[in-house]
């Protein structure tokens, strides 16, 4: 596999945001115009090989990349590693890509690894932790995936264990992962950080006429929950809604078969669209068209899609799990900008959207907490302040290398 170093390249629109606040670890963040020094400090990011993968887009694949555009100006050059296979259970072709991968690497290099490659191959990345400063950012706990066997999903997790153990330092995307990953895997709190999601803050969404039009961007996965989005729906067929799913059809076709099924069973088919994935262009159209954000998540580390609509000041209607609630976070006022729900409550969710539907003073309320939490979002430049700032403590040489 071939190193590929990665160029900074210009973006198209990076409007001013909320910088991360200034602490005595963490690299100072530089202001627009500064030079980025010549000399830059480099790290190897390990990620999976489908990280640019278009049809099938998440969240984890997202962070990754922006980052890895972002890191540079503070002071780390970034050297990506994609390593193909089916992660986290990877075939025998991509186990050996990665060992070689890791292997390739000079002693004390300091490493990035995305924990769906790392966190279920401890014989292969454990080793190395003898010789390399390693550093495992977790999008999401392997053993939280919605729908896996209780067998597969424990020793998942126990592989897991193994691997932040053993590494000096582990990364989250939220504080309540956090305290999830502490607590979960009896780590050491000082070791584990934080590096949540930016967001770029876009253009207002015009929606469509204020109340109707409704918007779920996630993978349609069991994990998402959107079976339980549509049995809301079925209850509230009496009300103008039309709502639209945007996300990838192909990592679950027998979950895709089954919400098809349900979409026919309530006659929903002129209503609710399963649009597929969408980027660019036409995904800022779907934010640009929306009234209200829906997500019905079984399990979340922090909710991206929730930041990139209130980017837009668009409410959210999201179940209460993990994260999200961070994600949504609340107004400089503390005005809340959207409502949760508890997860696997069909009724909750019509009820909340009964409610969003049949008060105006609702919506108005929530719409300008949206609007002011939109002006206090942070940005991407907060989260590789924060990326590179744990990269600059690990420690200097590790055993073997030393």
């Amino acid at each position: 596999m071939t190193e590929v170093t990665l160029e900074k390249a210009p973006l198209a629109y990076v409007p001013a945001q909320t910088a991360a606040p200034k602490t005595p670890t963490a690299p100072t963040a530089r202001k627009a115009g500064d030079l980025i020094p010549m000399s830059l400090r480099s790290v190897h990011f390990v990620m999976p090989g489908g990280v640019h993968d278009t049809a099938n887009p998440s969240g984890g694949n997202a962070y990754d990349r922006r980052v890895c555009l972002d890191l540079p100006g503070f002071g780390w050059q970034v050297h990506k590693h994609l390593v193909n296979g089916l992660w986290p259970r990877p075939e025998t072709a991509a186990r050996t890509e990665l060992a070689r991968t890791l292997a390739e690497l000079p002693d004390g290099a300091v490493v990035l690894l995305d924990g769906l490659v790392a966190c279920g191959v401890p014989e292969i990345v454990v080793p190395e932790a003898e010789r390399l400063r390693l550093a495992v950012l977790v999008h999401l706990p392997l053993g939280d995936e919605t729908g896996l066997e209780p067998q597969v999903a424990a020793e998942l997790d126990a592989k897991e264990r193994a691997v932040l153990r053993a590494v000096p330092a582990v990364i989250a995307t939220s504080d309540w992962a956090v305290r999830r990953l502490v607590s979960h895997h009896g780590l050491a709190p000082e070791k584990v950080h934080c590096a949540a999601p930016g967001a770029d803050i876009a253009p207002l969404a015009s929606g469509t006429d204020g109340v109707s039009r409704l918007l779920c961007v996630a993978a349609v996965t069991p994990r998402k929950g959107q079976h339980r989005l549509v049995e809301a729906l079925a209850a509230v067929t009496d009300l103008r809604w039309s709502c639209v799913c945007v996300g990838g059809l192909g990592q679950d076709p027998e979950y895709v078969s089954h919400l098809r099924g349900l979409i026919r069973r309530y006659g929903l088919e002129d209503r609710l669209e399963l649009a597929g994935p969408k980027a660019g262009a036409e995904l800022d159209a779907a934010y640009a068209s929306a009234d209200l954000m829906v997500l019905t998540s079984y399990a979340e580390t922090y909710g991206m899609a929730v930041t990139e609509a209130l980017a837009r000041g668009i409410p959210v209607l999201a179940t209460d799990v993990g994260g999200l609630p961070e994600a949504v976070g609340r107004a400089p006022d503390g005005g809340m900008p959207g409502i949760l729900v508890p997860p696997e409550n069909p009724a909750a969710l019509a009820a909340e959207l009964r409610g969003w539907f049949g008060e105006a003073d609702v919506r108005r309320r929530l719409k300008a907490a949206a609007r002011s939490r939109r002006a206090a979002l942070n940005g991407w430049a907060s989260t590789a302040q924060s990326l590179a700032g744990v990269l600059g403590r690990l420690p200097g040489e590790p055993r073997r290398a030393a």
